[in-house]
């Protein structure tokens, strides 16, 4: 056979094997568990010449911590402390330290593996060791869990710049709604500057510490977010939701290390579900991103293809973004200017090129801002002919009100006091229960 002919031979295979499932099938009993997505937060740097804002978390009042929360820590407001630890103070780039990420997964199996991203840095960044095991509830590692990650056997690696990379798997079997604790030992000079940042746990000493339960003197600090998706070796059948977003999407107004944004929250309702095929959820929010503009990383329909259509197992999208490009593009004399025809084109692209792949995509309805710092009457008549759109013109394969779930009912273009602590902007611990409440699950898989 010619060579060309080999190729085009290849290259029809890999097209048959790469066409996703309409939905997910049976698993035989000899059939190897799939991957498929089970935690996610998106390392994109911001475009060049915007500055990172890193979310803002919020403190239960009923949990002390010593010494005073204060709002030095990279820019981060207080956050959950539930092991009592001290707050880290201002430091620039980190040297020969051992952090800590805890995610939650949403799928269930017996194994994971772990997909670590350089992809905000134009540096190899060596990595000495990582560890990953059972998290209990103060972070610490629950005995007899933890497990050395290896890189195509190798223990220690150089992340190359720019790029992530993919862990062997780890035989550690997970139950959906279990908390990973994942320890990554950076032996030189780790860069804080233009990363994106997420709460979590520092060493307070030198070297390396991931193996042990508790890190020594541990700080809760605003970390690089060096682990950027967990995927699960699912023991069922498992499809996949991505919730693809900004700062709302992101969890920014919720608690710190407590899972409580509305992907978290919808995470604990797809847990409860009965039947043969499961459901876990990828969150892809990026606190300032827009749909059309660069801002907080890359905007959305720069980022779809890498953040979104990449997951291991995808099956549905809920989009809700927009709003960021309606307050920095109405305004008197903006250089960003948008309007809603912009937007629904931009909607558009996203669900043609999703179904490109056989996924579905919900449409979300923006949340109520007036009364934001960025509110305009000239913004909120594009949101309310956004949102009549996304809930008739049947662009979407479903639509979820978030809107309605979280607007005052005494004003309806305002949040509702309870799910809102004063931004005017993001929900709190309650609003995001309440949106992923309104999510119609049915929806999720569609006919």
């Amino acid at each position: 056979m010619k060579s060309c002919q080999i190729l085009f031979a290849l290259s029809a295979a890999l097209a048959l094997t790469a066409a996703p499932a309409p939905a997910a099938a049976p698993r035989s009993q000899t059939q190897a568990p799939a991957w498929v997505g089970a935690w996610g937060f998106v390392a994109t740097p911001p475009a060049p010449g915007i500055t990172q804002t890193p979310p803002s978390w919020t403190l239960p009042r009923n949990i002390p911590l010593t010494p005073p929360v204060t709002t030095s820590v990279f820019g981060i407001g207080p956050v959950e402390n539930p092991g009592n630890l001290p707050v880290a103070g201002s430091f620039n780039d980190l040297t020969d330290v051992t952090i800590r990420q805890l995610v939650r997964v949403s799928a269930t199996g017996g194994a994971v593996r772990l997909r670590l991203s350089n992809e905000a840095s134009a540096e190899a960044l060596p990595i000495g060791a990582v560890h990953v095991g059972l998290a209990g509830p103060d972070g610490t590692v629950q005995p007899g869990t933890d497990h050395v990650v290896t890189f195509a056997g190798s223990a220690s690696i150089v992340l190359p710049a720019s790029a992530p990379l993919l862990s062997d798997a780890v035989a550690l079997p997970v139950k959906s709604l279990d908390r990973l604790a994942i320890s990554i030992h950076v032996p030189g000079r780790m860069a804080l500057r233009g990363a994106r940042l997420l709460a979590g746990y520092v060493a307070g000493t030198p070297g390396d510490s991931g193996g042990a339960a508790a890190l020594p003197q541990a700080r809760i600090a605003l970390i690089p977010a060096l682990i950027t998706q967990v995927e699960v070796a699912a023991a069922q059948p498992t499809n996949v939701v991505v919730a693809l977003g900004d700062s709302i999407t992101e969890g920014a107004g919720s608690t710190a290390l407590a899972f409580r944004g509305w992907p978290d929250r919808l995470a604990e309702r797809l847990a409860g579900l009965p039947g043969t095929v499961r459901w876990s959820i990828v969150g892809t929010g990026i606190s300032g991103n827009r749909l059309l503009r660069e801002g907080a990383g890359p905007n959305t329909l720069a980022r779809l293809d890498r953040d979104v259509l990449s997951v291991a197992g995808l099956k549905t999208i809920i989009l809700i973004e927009g709003i960021n490009d309606i307050g920095n593009g109405t305004g008197s004399g903006s250089g960003d200017a948008v309007n809603a025809d912009a937007l629904k084109a931009a909607y558009r692209q996203i669900v043609e090129r999703a179904h490109e792949h056989g996924i579905r995509v919900l449409g979300g309805t923006l949340t109520p801002y007036k009364g934001a710092g960025y509110a305009t009457e000239a913004g909120e008549a594009v949101r309310q002919e956004i949102n009549a759109w996304i809930r008739s013109s049947g662009t979407f394969d479903g639509v979820v009100d978030f809107e309605k779930a979280v607007a005052d009912k005494a004003d309806p273009l305002a949040f509702d006091p309870r799910f809102n602590d004063g931004d005017k902007l993001h929900p709190n611990d309650a609003g995001y229960k309440a949106m992923a409440d309104a999510v119609d699950l049915k929806l999720l898989a569609g006919k």
